[in-house]
């Protein structure tokens, strides 16, 4: 039960100091490494308002993220997530190019 509460407390912090930082910009702005940096950042954020509620809790978030699993799980994740990255600003460009000649008629 007392897991649970500070669970809660630690999502209602990283909630309420997240959502004001968000910057509003275009997908089409956006860079590969700001894209690929987001879980990243959610994840810091994330054990730091456990760390802040239970200190233990964070040192078990901590030596489980250094697992061998799970950093293998990690750098499997991105680098999956940099090939879907490139294809994406590939089709965001055939996008424009399309919209441009087409539609535009440059």
């Amino acid at each position: 039960m007392l897991q649970s509460r500070a669970l809660v407390i630690a999502l209602i912090l990283l909630l309420s100091t997240t959502l004001p930082e968000v910057q509003s910009k275009s997908i089409f702005e956006k860079d590969r490494r700001d894209l690929l940096a987001i879980p990243e950042v959610i994840a810091s954020y994330f054990y730091e308002a456990v760390n802040k509620v239970s200190p233990k809790v964070g040192q078990f978030l901590l030596d489980t993220v250094q697992s061998p699993s799970v950093v293998a799980a990690r750098q499997r994740i991105v680098k999956e997530a940099a090939k879907v990255s490139i294809m994406f600003e590939q089709l965001i460009e055939k996008i424009k190019n399309l919209w441009y000649t087409r539609v535009l008629g440059y």
